[in-house]
């Protein structure tokens, strides 16, 4: 693995007006690293004060913003994707540090985020708008309208790929965008703020807040912050989501999910054991599309013991980092003790793993398979967001298949299987919103869109791709009949 050493970068600011500012709050919240379980920054726990700053220097330059040629604000586009590029390790090493990713991991996360970087540098070809013809000398024109000042709030999981899959497209369709990062893993966004201004993003039209409950619900309240998205737990989503929304925001708030795995026999033994491993453990389980649930129909003995022959070659630290918290290997070590007294077979456990050198205070959980369980059962129901993968069992597609619809999630599905028919049956009837045929993580790719559906996303429309563009946007159209004239100009036709 890349090497990470402990630095405490001390206490951090806001990024306001193209800067590092103090804020109005005393407060601050302490940034612990995973692997070393010690601090590594602060971060002000920012209060409405400085969030009506952030919101007051955006609104100052919209007007100048939202009229700049957008092949200008694409220009940004182009060279942060240039800057990202150049800083990989710096920016991969500092999400490794305060979320606990491994190095590589970090730089997947931010190569799946630079892909939208790269689709914002299109909208020039896309929001070139449309015109035409309706009726005999009637013509309706359509485009592409920016909001105003926007904000979106992320979490700790991906704390360089969210915000860069919000950013870009509401900064290209000429918003200003204010970020409250993640109070557990803020510095990478810092970070971002400074490669735009690098990349001549002109000051206030990207600001960072620091901070927690107060700054959120202050996003939700203030009545000039036109539209806000939102990443993080179901709960908090319907909150965020009802709370904007009352006050006429638009609003989309992806929560979490609970995505299953069909298994059919006749699947590939090797790529499907793989591909239910990457997914259930990929990023520690910590992210929304892991798959945490296999679902086997009849026999697929076979398969389990190539995934278990797969999981015993992990190694902590190189195919998978730490816990994001204490609390949160408090939670998942919760989960497992409880499926093990429920009478779950424990096929690879996790628990008591002896960390890698050099990071002994980690929070450390290895690769948790549990067979033989429940569909009721809280491991197999609630989103544990660690590395734990249940198998259930049962004798039918059609089994399966309302183990995966009676969730209350919708986010994702996937099937492994070589029959056509199967895959088509599960990719039709499946209640989610990302479907993988053989995938573990269906997440698409531009100019697709990632969101999944039920208790997964609140809202409508998607964060990504065309579905995103039009979130940041309002559609104005324009229908227009010239009378006919005598004026002189004529007789030169």
């Amino acid at each position: 693995m890349g090497k990470i050493n402990f630095k405490n970068y001390g206490h951090q600011k806001n990024w306001i007006s193209g800067s590092y500012e103090d804020s109005k709050s005393i407060e601050k919240i302490s940034v612990i690293s995973p692997y070393f379980d010690k601090e590594i920054a602060t971060v002000p726990d920012s209060n409405v004060g400085d969030l009506n700053l952030a919101v007051e220097k955006s609104k100052s330059i919209f007007p100048h913003w939202s009229k700049v040629n957008i092949r200008d604000r694409a220009e940004v586009m182009f060279q942060l994707k240039s800057i990202l590029e150049k800083n990989m390790e710096e920016l991969a090493y500092l999400i490794a540090l305060d979320n606990g990713k491994t190095i590589e991991d970090a730089k997947g996360s931010i190569l799946r985020g630079k892909e939208v970087v790269e689709f914002a540098t299109s909208l020039p070809s896309i929001l070139n708008g449309d015109s035409s013809q309706v009726a005999n000398g009637i013509t309706c024109t359509l485009s592409y309208e920016p909001m105003g000042v926007v904000a979106g709030i992320t979490p700790f999981n991906f704390p360089a790929m969210v915000p860069l899959w919000m950013i870009p497209l509401a900064i290209t369709t000429g918003n200003c965008f204010i970020l409250k990062p993640s109070e557990q893993t803020p510095l990478s966004a810092l970070k971002i703020a400074e490669y735009l201004k690098e990349a001549g993003l002109p000051d206030n039209v990207f600001q960072v807040v620091n901070g927690s409950r107060e700054v959120v619900e202050g996003i939700c309240d203030h009545p000039d912050i036109k539209a806000i998205a939102f990443v993080g737990s179901s709960n908090v989503a319907k909150i965020v989501y009802s709370r904007a929304t009352a006050l006429g925001k638009r609003a989309l708030c992806l929560g979490g999910a609970k995505n299953h795995m069909i298994v059919v026999p006749d699947a590939d033994l090797d790529s499907t054991a793989k591909g239910l491993l990457a997914s259930s453990m990929g990023s520690a389980g910590q992210r929304c599309m892991a798959a945490s649930v296999a679902v086997g129909v009849a026999d697929i003995d076979p398969i389990i013991r190539q995934l278990v022959k797969e999981a015993n070659q992990f190694r902590l630290g190189v195919d998978m980092g730490t816990i994001v918290s204490k609390a949160a290997f408090d939670r998942i070590n919760k989960y497992i003790d409880e499926a093990e007294r429920m009478g779950a077979d424990i096929l690879i456990d996790g628990r008591n793993v002896i960390p890698p050198k050099d990071y002994e205070n980690g929070y450390w959980l290895g690769v948790t398979i549990l067979d033989n369980v429940d569909p009721s059962w809280p491991c197999a129901q609630e989103e544990i967001f660690g590395p734990v993968l249940s198998i259930i069992r049962t004798e039918s597609l059609e089994q399966a298949m309302q183990i995966e619809n009676d969730n209350i999630y919708g986010n994702a599905a996937a099937v492994f299987t070589t029959s056509g028919e199967i895959a088509k049956t599960i990719s039709e009837n499946a209640s989610a919103g990302m479907i993988g045929i053989n995938i573990g993580v269906p997440v698409p790719r531009e100019p697709y869109s990632f969101g999944g559906w039920n208790e997964s996303k609140y809202g409508h429309g998607d964060i990504t791709g065309k579905s995103g563009v039009q979130f940041w946007t309002n559609l104005k159209k324009v229908t227009a009949r010239w009378p006919e004239t005598e004026e002189p100009w004529k007789k030169y036709f």
